[in-house]
């Protein structure tokens, strides 16, 4: 499959379009006509799904021939692409209170109840809202009460406990970026990402970049001028902290060619992985740091000082094969790469397709024949449809007519494709009692089911355990979505017993979904080991609400590394014919 990670811009197609909706956000705080509102979102969504690059229809003025961008939007957006400002904006912006927009990150609060907030009590941030909540003004606020005000609390809490974090999927592109210029640099040797960012982490602090150089002052100076960068922290010879604009720090460590590998290989960590690399340093009479391995002091030199000229040497001098990043945690990887048994990691050129992808027939902003052209053009070889089911009314989830009528859609298209089909399925609500949305004749009429709690959070551990367990006990489910259905920074993950659901998956032969949304990532990567023991298989699925949206199926690719997983644990690497026969078979 043909992946990739887009390099962000100075102003790039979600940049506008966070834009445009924070212009409608405004409008309704304001009180304005809510189809002008609705404009605004529409215009968001259609630059989710353009069907050519944005600067060709701004620079071929076809914008507004673009199905949900009207002429003034239009022009706005054409502004925002030549410019990189927007007036009306700054002026609408200006007439709010500063953190205004702040209160649109917390979980279950949108438009209306913030200018409710806003109108009623002066609430224009979060240390504002925080002290109405706890002084009991929330609680006594029509359409409010007691139960939300505890919940806009935990939401509180939950973002401050978040402070500083940035997802994965939000910084790569910034990362590929940085690294693609650093690279083009002339004095530049060689550069790359290192940090939390390079072992995969679904969420980082920072962003670590290392590069080689004997001009270390020029590219600091060069670094420190980048046009991403709001602000410098420090600048020196060796290392170059700054600000970047979307407020994430990020370090510049320069060093000679000959420090470069060692200095990959510290800077990458894990602090816990790199002690035990010390540690094995130390017993040839070492000393390994972020420079060079030299002789360690009041230890007997047992081994000569090797020569090292890449980070695999550095794995090898120590009797270790070369340990991809992402295990770089601490978690056994060091005895495996002793005992010659680590995986070979799968890739993300072992997929041949994925489950658990939207339509416009529910929530999603491309029809199936884009959806299906999509997954052509990256080289895949299925796509699994799973809209929403009925249970879902704020996703326009499907009844059973409209089920139905999908499905012989998909039938019909599959009459024209070669090489290539579209799976019918269905995201089905797994609801409070363990039950399934639709009733078994519906689920069996379909290829695979995919089935997810999307309601009643708030359950305990015990009963939400026994709900997940009594769904995927169903012989019609295929696979389980996001199995605690955590959003990464904004919210928590229901209390579910993990290992009891792991089991109970492999006792059914029910797949786990990893959901490869940079929001979710889950299956958290920590419990896939555990999975793999059990034999339960992994989806890797992007839970794709649009054609960019398959992109995603990169993040989920390095959380199934880092949790050791290999093609062969992952049922979506199969190729066609075998997963035909495989979901036959689990029908």
């Amino acid at each position: 499959m043909r992946l990739r990670v887009e390099n962000g811009g100075d102003m790039t197609t979600d940049d506008i379009a966070a834009i445009l909706e924070n212009f409608g956000r405004l409008l309704e705080l304001k009180g304005e006509n809510p189809f002008k509102v609705r404009a605004y979102a529409n215009a968001v969504r259609a630059l989710e799904t353009l069907p050519e690059p944005l600067e060709k229809l701004v620079a071929e003025q076809r914008l507004d021939e673009v199905d949900g961008i009207g002429k003034a939007i239009a022009e706005k957006i054409t502004t925002l692409v030549t410019t990189g400002k927007l007036p009306q904006y700054e002026e609408l912006r200006e007439s709010f209170p500063p953190d205004i927009l702040t209160l649109f990150e917390l979980q279950g609060l949108g438009a209306k109840k913030i200018k409710a907030l806003y109108d009623a009590l002066g609430v224009s941030s979060l240390t504002s809202l925080e002290r109405a909540c706890k002084n009991g003004s929330v609680a006594a606020l029509p359409g409010f009460g007691e139960k939300t005000a505890a919940k806009l609390l935990e939401a509180i809490e939950h973002r401050k406990k978040n402070a500083g974090t940035f997802l994965l999927g939000d910084v790569a592109p910034i990362a590929s970026r940085l690294l693609d210029d650093l690279r083009s640099h002339p004095e530049i040797l060689r550069a790359e990402v290192a940090g939390s960012y390079r072992r995969g982490k679904e969420v980082v602090h920072d962003l670590d970049l290392i590069v080689a150089t004997r001009e270390a002052k020029l590219v600091s100076e060069d670094f420190a001028g980048h046009e991403l960068v709001e602000r410098v922290i420090a600048a020196g010879a060796t290392k170059t902290s700054v600000i970047l604009k979307n407020g994430l720090q990020c370090d510049l460590r320069v060093v000679s060619g000959a420090e470069f590998p060692f200095a990959i290989q510290y800077f990458t960590g894990s602090k816990e992985h790199n002690v035990r690399l010390r540690s094995r340093a130390l017993e040839r009479g070492w000393s390994l740091n972020e420079y060079r391995f030299s002789e360690a002091e009041g230890r007997k030199l047992r081994e000569p000082i090797p020569e090292v000229q890449d980070e695999a040497d550095i794995y090898r001098s120590l009797g270790l094969r070369w340990i991809p990043p992402e295990l770089r945690e601490d978690r056994g990887e060091l005895d495996a790469a002793e005992k010659g048994a680590l995986p070979n990691l799968i890739d993300v050129h072992n997929l041949r397709g994925t489950f658990h992808n939207h339509t416009v027939a529910s929530d999603g902003r491309a029809t199936l024949e884009q959806m299906a052209e999509a997954a052509m053009e990256l080289g895949m070889e299925y796509l699994g449809i799973a809209d929403h089911s009925k249970s879902s009314v704020q996703a326009n989830g499907l009844d059973a007519r409209r089920l139905a009528a999908q499905r012989e859609q998909i039938a019909r298209l599959n009459e024209g494709y070669e090489g290539f089909r579209l799976f019918a399925g269905t995201e089905c609500d797994i609801l409070k009692d363990g039950s399934l949305d639709f009733p078994d004749d519906v689920l069996a009429s379909l290829d695979y089911v995919v089935a997810s709690v999307h309601g009643s959070f708030s359950m305990g551990e015990a009963e939400m355990t026994k709900r997940i367990i009594k769904a995927i006990s169903n012989p019609h489910v295929t696979m389980l979505g996001h199995l605690t259905g955590r959003l990464l920074t904004m919210r928590e993950g229901y209390r579910v017993d993990v290992p009891a659901i792991i089991e109970a998956a492999a006792e059914t032969g029910t797949i786990i979904e990893l959901n490869a949304n940079p929001r979710r990532l889950d299956m958290d990567w920590r419990w896939w080991p555990l999975a793999k023991e059990k034999g339960v298989k992994c989806s890797i699925n992007p839970d794709a609400h649009s054609t960019h949206g398959l992109q995603d199926l990169v993040f989920g690719i390095r959380a199934a590394r880092k949790g050791w997983l290999t093609r062969d644990d992952v049922i979506n690497c199969l190729p066609l014919a075998k997963m035909e026969a495989f979901l036959a078979a689990k029908r």
